[in-house]
């Protein structure tokens, strides 16, 4: 580079970085960082293969994964970073918004440590070096060289809308730019996929129709976290909705029937949005059934927690995801069949009966623990990449 191009370039990083530019420390100071902070690099372990994960972190699952991992394999070690999450989820580290996305010190300095590992995961299409290379995922991953690459891809990434309506009639996408919007992003990303060749990962079972040569790396949560001592179930039936998203969970479905029942004193009915992730064991504790949603035909990591938490989980499953877990655990899915026409009179049926409660609470519990609580997450990561080796580079 010329002179005049280290210059420029040089001119370029102080008016993006954080720590000295206007625009970065405004927004530093908006995120609350200190001034002359330093954002965390995360290095290598050292161990014969190493996982870095990066940088979605949905529902602190990647860090879940890595976790995972290191109890399966004492010859792996896996770290993740993450942009803060609204509801507390752990990451071995954050990165502040200001510096993920502006300072060129940062994302130079964590790409280099990124190639020290042996394994990256890069979640939901996200450019895991903020705004390098004009945030481009594949130049940005293509620079991992020697690094082998996987793809973990979490919902509305590679879910297309046009597909979801073929496979439930509750599909939560209508007609609109929104919609139009998702598929596009969706085929944009099942295009990378393509181009990649790399080792492919979905976190829900309804996303190997989308992306059909993907492997099932089931979320993750820790049993003994959620089961919390409980009240013993009685009269009125307590019943909680806690939609992360409430289009994609069907609340529209959902709530008018809750709120029905609850005004008759058939239920009581709890509504929870915004809850902090430490706050729900508690909260799911004083719960007899979650209803998790009616839309997608599938479930994730809200509803694991509530089985988790000893509560009958409801929702709407598709034939198709029933069979998918059927066949890759051996074990049938406990979730309470519902949809808009069944879940009042399920509920009826529920609280007139607790021994029906008890059964789907205690089967839910048992299939959490077998199925999602990282040991089998740990054994497709181990045995379909870290272990096998497949595609670090580019065909």
């Amino acid at each position: 580079m010329t002179s005049a191009g280290t210059l420029l370039a040089a001119a370029s990083d102080w008016i993006a970085d954080h720590p000295t530019s206007l625009p970065g420390r405004i927004a530093a100071l908006r995120q609350g960082v200190p001034r002359g902070a330093m954002p965390p690099i995360v290095q290598a372990p050292a161990s014969p293969a190493t996982v870095l994960a990066a940088p979605a972190n949905y529902a602190g699952q990647a860090h879940a994964w890595c976790r995972a991992l290191e109890r399966a394999d004492s010859e792996v070690a896996a770290r993740n970073y993450a942009l803060p999450s609204p509801f507390g989820f752990d990451a071995d580290a954050v990165v502040p918004p200001a510096f993920f996305h502006n300072s060129r010190r940062w994302q130079r300095a964590q790409l280099t440590a990124a190639r020290g590992f042996t394994h990256f995961l890069s979640e939901s299409f996200i450019p895991p070096f903020g705004r390098l290379d004009g945030r481009d995922l594949e130049r940005q991953l293509d620079a991992l060289d020697g690094v082998d690459v996987a793809h973990l891809c979490h919902g509305t990434d590679v879910r297309r809308p046009s597909l979801s309506r073929q496979r439930t009639p509750w599909a939560p996408f209508e007609e609109d730019h929104t919609t139009r919007r998702l598929e596009t992003v969706a085929m944009r990303n099942l295009a990378v996929l393509e181009r990649s060749g790399r080792p492919v990962f979905v976190s829900t079972p309804d996303l190997l129709s989308d992306v059909p040569r993907a492997h099932w790396c089931p979320v993750v949560v820790d049993p003994a976290q959620w089961a919390l001592p409980r009240e013993r179930r009685g009269s009125p039936l307590r019943v909680v909705h806690a939609p992360s998203k409430s289009a994609m969970k069907g609340t529209r479905h959902i709530d008018p029937v809750l709120t029905r029942l609850r005004d008759a004193g058939a239920i009581e009915y709890r509504a929870l949005s915004g809850v902090a992730h430490d706050r729900m064991p508690g909260l799911l504790a004083e719960a007899d059934v979650v209803i998790d949603q009616i839309g997608l035909g599938s479930y994730g990591v809200a509803a694991c927690e509530a089985m988790a938490a000893g509560c009958a989980v409801l929702g709407h499953i598709t034939a198709e995801v029933r069979e998918t877990v059927r066949q890759e655990t051996g074990r049938e899915l406990p979730i309470v069949e519902v949809d808009p026409e069944t879940l009042e009179g399920t509920l009826v049926a529920l609280a007139e009966d607790p021994q029906l409660v008890e059964a789907a609470a205690r089967n839910g519990a048992t299939f959490v623990r077998e199925v999602h609580d990282g040991r089998r997450s740990a054994d497709v990561l181990l045995r379909t990449w870290i272990r096998a080796g497949e595609g670090s580079r580019r065909a």
